[in-house]
C-alpha cells in the first residue's frame, strides 16, 4: 500500500506576524512550478515543506478569489497554516475547496455529507485532518469516496489521534473498502470507535473480512453495518466475531438479509458475549426460529441492554420463546417488536413473563403495531405494580369508550401546574423532588417509576408517557430544564 503521509516532513503553523514556521510532525504540500500531472491510485502523494517559508498574504487572497469560497476573516476561525495547508491540497489534487470545512475546521462536529467530494477532494480534507486537533466527529456519507479517498482517509487516522466518530456510509466501497476498513481496523493504532458503514454494498466477502478483524479489535465500540447485503453466511461470521469481540458494545444490523441459519448463528455469538449493550437486527427475517434462538440469548446473556427484532416475521410461537427469556433476563431494558405478526395473546405472554420476573429491568415494549383490549390493561396494570418503570407502546384498546379515552388523556402538566399552585410551589420543584439527587435530569426509566408511585398528582401510564415526550432530551435521560419549552 502506498504511503500517503511520510513522517518526515513538518506542519507549518502561523505566527502572529503572518510568517510560516515549523510546527510539530505532519505533512505540508509543496506549492509545485507548473500544474501538478493527474495522479492514479497507485501513485505516492508526497507533501513536503521547508523549515522557513515565507507566506504573502495577498497571494492568499488571490488563491481564495479564485474559488468559490467567500470567507471574510478566516483566521478568526482557524491558523493561516491550516487553512494554507488545505488550500494548498486543493490545488495539488485539483479540486475546488469546501467552504464549509473552511469555515468550522475549530469545531468539534464536521458534517461533510453529500459533499460531491470524490476521491481527490476527500484527499485533500485528509490531508488537512492530519494535524486537526478540533475535530471529533466526521461525516463523510454519500462523496464517491472510491478506494483512493477511503486510503487516505486511513493513512490519516493513523496520524490524527483526536478523530473519534467517522461516518463513510452509502458509498457503495464494496469488497475493496472493506479489504482496506479490515486492514485498518487489525492495527488498533487509531483512537475511532464510532465508525458508520452503513449502505456500503457489502456482501458475505466483505463480511468475512470485517468480521475477522473485528474479532480482535477492541478499539471500535460503535458499529452500524445496517442496509447492507449480508446473508446467512455473512450471520455466521457476525456469530463469531460476537464469540471473540470484547471492544463492541453498540451493533445495528438492520435492513440485511439475514434468516433462519444466519440468525441462529449469530445468536450462538450473543450467547457468550459480554460486552454488547445495544442490537438492532429489525428488517431482517428471523422468523420463529431465529426467535427461539434470541429467547435463548436471553436466558443466559448479562449485557444486552436494548434489543431490536423490528419487522422479522416473528408471531406469537416466537413471541412466546422470547418470553421464556424475558422470565430469568436481568439486563433488557428496551425490547422492540413492532411490524411483527402477533396477536394480543403474544403480548400478554410478554408482559406475564415479566411479572414472574422481579429482577427485570425492563423499561420499554414496544408492540405498538398490537390492538389490545381492557383485560390487557388490568393486567398490565399489575404488571407495573411490580415493575413501575415499565412501558408497554400498543396500537389501541378495542371497545374504547371515548369518555375513557378522555379521562386518559386528561393534560397531565395542568394537574401538576395545579397540585404546585394549591402547595405554593414551582412546578420545577415538584419534578425535583421526585429525583433522590435532586438534579435537572433523571433516567426515564427512574422517572417513569417515580411518577407512577408518587401519590401528589395520580396519573397514569398514558398520561406519563405524554411528560416524558416533553422533557426527553433523546439521551435516555429527562431533562427539567426543558420545562421552559414545554406548551401546555
Amino acid at each position: 500500500m502506498p504511503v500517503l503521509f511520510p513522517p518526515q516532513p513538518t506542519v507549518p503553523r502561523a505566527c502572529w506576524d503572518g510568517k510560516i514556521t515549523p510546527g510539530p510532525p505532519g505533512i505540508y504540500p509543496y506549492e509545485p512550478e507548473t500544474e501538478p500531472a493527474p495522479q492514479n491510485s497507485d501513485e505516492t502523494l508526497y507533501c513536503e515543506a521547508e523549515a522557513s517559508v515565507g507566506v504573502d498574504k495577498d497571494k492568499a487572497a488571490r488563491e481564495s478569489s479564485e474559488t468559490d469560497l467567500e470567507i471574510e476573516d478566516t483566521e478568526k476561525f482557524f491558523t493561516t497554516g491550516q487553512r494554507e495547508l488545505y488550500l494548498e491540497a486543493c490545488k495539488l489534487m485539483g479540486v475546488v475547496p469546501v467552504s464549509y470545512f473552511l469555515r468550522n475546521m475549530e469545531e468539534s462536529y464536521m458534517n461533510l455529507n453529500h459533499h460531491g467530494l470524490g476521491p481527490n477532494g476527500t484527499k485533500a480534507i485528509a490531508i488537512a485532518l492530519v494535524s486537526n486537533t478540533s475535530v471529533v466527529t466526521l461525516e463523510l456519507a454519500d462523496n464517491g469516496l472510491m478506494e483512493e479517498g477511503l486510503l487516505s482517509l486511513v493513512e490519516m487516522l493513523q496520524e490524527n489521534y483526536y478523530l473519534q466518530g467517522m461516518n463513510v456510509s452509502d458509498n457503495d466501497l464494496g469488497l475493496k473498502g472493506a479489504r482496506i476498513i479490515s486492514e485498518f481496523l487489525q492495527r488498533n493504532i487509531s483512537s475511532l470507535w464510532n465508525l458508520q458503514l452503513s449502505g456500503n454494498n457489502f456482501r458475505d466477502e466483505s463480511a468475512e473480512l470485517l468480521c475477522q478483524a473485528l474479532s480482535a479489535n477492541y478499539q471500535i465500540k460503535t458499529l452500524d453495518l445496517s442496509h447492507n447485503q449480508f446473508s446467512d453466511k455473512g450471520g455466521e461470521y457476525v456469530g463469531q466475531m460476537l464469540a471473540l469481540n470484547i471492544g463492541l458494545q453498540s451493533l445495528d444490523l438492520s435492513w440485511n438479509h439475514f434468516h433462519v441459519r444466519g440468525a441462529v448463528a449469530l445468536c450462538n455469538g450473543l450467547r457468550v458475549n459480554t460486552t454488547l449493550q445495544k442490537l438492532d437486527l429489525s428488517m431482517n427475517g428471523f422468523g420463529n426460529e431465529g426467535a427461539t434462538a434470541l429467547g435463548e440469548v436471553l436466558r443466559l446473556n448479562n449485557s444486552l441492554v436494548y434489543l431490536d427484532v423490528s419487522c422479522n416475521d416473528i408471531t406469537n410461537d416466537g413471541v412466546s420463546k422470547i418470553s421464556k427469556g424475558l422470565e430469568v433476563n436481568e439486563s433488557l431494558k428496551v425490547l422492540k417488536l413492532f411490524l411483527n405478526p402477533m396477536s394480543m395473546d403474544g403480548a400478554v405472554s410478554l408482559i406475564l413473563s415479566l411479572k414472574r420476573n422481579p429482577k427485570s429491568k425492563m423499561e420499554e415494549i414496544d408492540i405498538a403495531n398490537v390492538l389490545v383490549s381492557e383485560q390487557f390493561l388490568k393486567i398490565l396494570d399489575g404488571v407495573c405494580a411490580i415493575h413501575p418503570q415499565l412501558d408497554v407502546l400498543y396500537k389501541s384498546v378495542q371497545g374504547f369508550s371515548a369518555k375513557k379515552a378522555l379521562l386518559q388523556w386528561t393534560n397531565p402538566m395542568k394537574l401538576i401546574q395545579s397540585y404546585a399552585d394549591q402547595q405554593k410551589i414551582t412546578v420545577l420543584d415538584f419534578f425535583k423532588s421526585l429525583n433522590p439527587k435532586g438534579t435537572m435530569t433523571m433516567p426515564v426509566g427512574d422517572f417513569r417509576k417515580a411518577m407512577i408511585q408518587q401519590d401528589k398528582v395520580p396519573v397514569n401510564l398514558h398520561q406519563v408517557r405524554e411528560l416524558i415526550k416533553k422533557l426527553d432530551d433523546k439521551t435516555g435521560m429527562v431533562n427539567f430544564s426543558l420545562l421552559n419549552t414545554a406548551k401546555p
